[in-house]
């Protein structure tokens, strides 16, 4: 297939169209073919987009009363240590966190089933244990450095009690019996403008913590899963490096190589959560991360990679997103005194190619991925994806057009990995680790589009292929919000760093949040 870089003019929207890639002069007639009409039907694509995008408001949209109640506004290691201090019972956090979701669940649609009365008997019992703690607040702290903070869960992850469902229809009653290791409907409404979309699939988790109605919460990314709706919604996520934190106890279970590049990691409005809740939830495997040592960002290198080079499948990176990109290059360099250095990785135009190729590979025993239609299905009456798309037409089919897409694309994928495909990660992983070695920090885009408008993925199903790399690559990850855009939408970026050096990405985190002002509240911003 060919390949094209698209090469940005200034600050403008102006795109060139140029051939680079110089196996392309060995491409049969039939392959260049092929590759037009991939770049005719992006086009196509691009255009439906566009005159959707354009297309105004029905009206229907209201926002969200801003933020009145102080608890609410602190982050959860400061909640934990109110709470050890006794300057506010957990009963009042946790009723004041449930005030606030009956308040916008209305509106945003993000909570699958709340447990509110259990959660105020478990918060009850939380106050008399430090009442009668005798060690003092710093044993407290050492033991359960998070104590009384309330934290929303993905509905993909087990909890006894509570739906088990991860979206699918075929599991709209399914009651989990027990709790995951670390223990939705995600037609979520952004709480920033409620005709655009969360993202997904933790777009219900992300979207309530946006909107204030949780301060820490747990999430899942196999190809962008934390990190689009953190991105969407202006939060924090963090995708560890691989086999730090358990990922047993989800739906869909882990089959292929899948568990190699699933990631389940936290979520958080506040970049001082994040390592405390990631040491958390990777128990004894925290210490390969060595987080208690101490990052002086001075003495690490940073890239900046603008975009994908410009893959026929993928939208061009939105101008501002590119432009906030470049912000805070410049911040780097002329706060810490640093040199940005601006990369190109050529392959990079090739991630969702990689990503789809590396999903499907079997195990070390021979054995495929289970295919998504099969979990469309759940052991009941088998799924025609082809059907399900002309009921979705009709408005007939219970499942998304999302999922049948999904199911759609399964049919068409080849049983045997592209050579050249494989190739190209192979060099794409060896040139990163490279640059980055143990000390390097890259920037890259954490999608090619602002939150888009509900619906409108659907013209561009392959975007995710700006996350979905990483999860291949086994880098972490951390997507760090950067304020919000002309149209009051949340910006943000990917912040990566070598396998194992989580605490780099974090230690930027922290950086860029007091530097751009990480989360604003939905309700307060214009």
């Amino acid at each position: 297939m060919p390949s094209a870089c698209w090469e940005r003019a200034g600050d403008t929207n102006t795109l060139v169209f140029c051939q680079v890639h110089p196996v392309d002069m060995a491409l049969t007639r039939f392959e260049r073919f092929q590759a037009w009409i991939l770049r005719t039907f992006k086009k196509v694509l691009l255009v439906l987009y566009q005159l959707l995008a354009s297309r105004p408001s029905d009206g229907s949209s209201k926002k969200l009363a801003p933020i009145t109640n102080p608890l609410l506004m602190v982050s959860g290691i400061q909640l934990a240590q109110k709470i050890r201090l006794r300057e506010v019972t957990c009963v009042e956090v946790v009723q004041a966190y449930i005030d606030r979701i009956e308040e916008v669940n209305p509106l945003i649609n993000a909570i699958v089933k709340d447990r509110f009365s259990a959660a105020l008997q478990e918060a009850a019992q939380v106050d008399r244990l430090i009442d009668e703690e005798e060690g003092g607040e710093d044993v407290l702290k050492d033991r359960l450095p998070l104590l009384g903070v309330p934290f929303t869960v993905k509905a993909a992850f087990a909890l006894q009690g509570m739906p088990y469902s991860a979206g699918l229809v075929s599991r709209k009653g399914v009651i989990s019996g027990v709790d995951a290791p670390l223990g939705s409907a995600e037609e979520g409404r952004n709480p920033y403008d409620m005709d655009r979309i969360v993202g997904g699939s933790t777009g219900g988790e992300a979207c309530i913590l946006a909107s204030g109605g949780s301060v820490i919460g747990v999430g899942s990314d196999i190809g962008g899963s934390i990190r689009m709706p953190a991105f969407f919604n202006g939060i924090f996520g963090h995708k560890a490096s691989p086999g730090i934190v358990s990922n047993d106890g989800q739906f869909p279970p882990c089959s292929g190589l899948e568990d190699d590049y699933l990631s389940t990691g936290p979520m958080c409005r506040y970049a001082e959560d994040l390592l405390p809740m990631l040491q958390i939830m990777a128990g004894p495997n925290a210490q390969r991360l060595s987080l208690s040592s101490e990052v002086d960002l001075r003495k690490l290198r940073f890239f900046s990679v603008p975009h994908d080079g410009g893959s026929v499948l993928v939208s061009p990176v939105d101008r501002e997103l590119l432009q906030i990109q470049r912000r805070v290059v410049e911040h780097l360099e002329a706060d810490l005194g640093v040199k940005v250095q601006e990369l190109r990785f050529p392959q990079l135009k090739y991630s969702f190619q990689i990503w789809s190729t590396f999903m499907n590979l079997p195990d070390k025993d021979g054995k495929p991925p289970t295919p998504f239609v099969d979990y469309m299905a759940d052991h009941g009456k088998k799924v025609w994806p082809l059907w399900e798309m002309v009921k979705s037409f009709l408005g007939l089919s219970s499942h998304t057009v999302a999922a049948i897409g999904l199911a759609l694309m399964e049919m068409v994928e080849s049983s045997e990995p592209d050579p050249f495909i494989l190739k190209q990660k192979e060099e794409l992983q060896k040139e990163l680790e490279e640059v980055l070695g143990t000390d390097g920090v890259l920037l890259y885009p954490s999608h090619p589009l602002i939150a888009p408008k509900h619906h409108h993925p659907i013209f561009t199903p392959f975007n995710f292929a700006y996350t979905g790399i990483f999860n291949i690559l086994g880098l972490p990850v951390t997507q760090c919000p950067l304020g919000l855009s002309q149209g009051g939408l949340p910006l943000g970026v990917q912040v990566v760093s070598g396998k194992y050096l989580d605490r780099q990405t974090l230690a930027t985190a922290l950086y860029l949040e007091k530097a751009f002002g990480g989360w604003r509240d939905p309700g307060s911003s214009s």
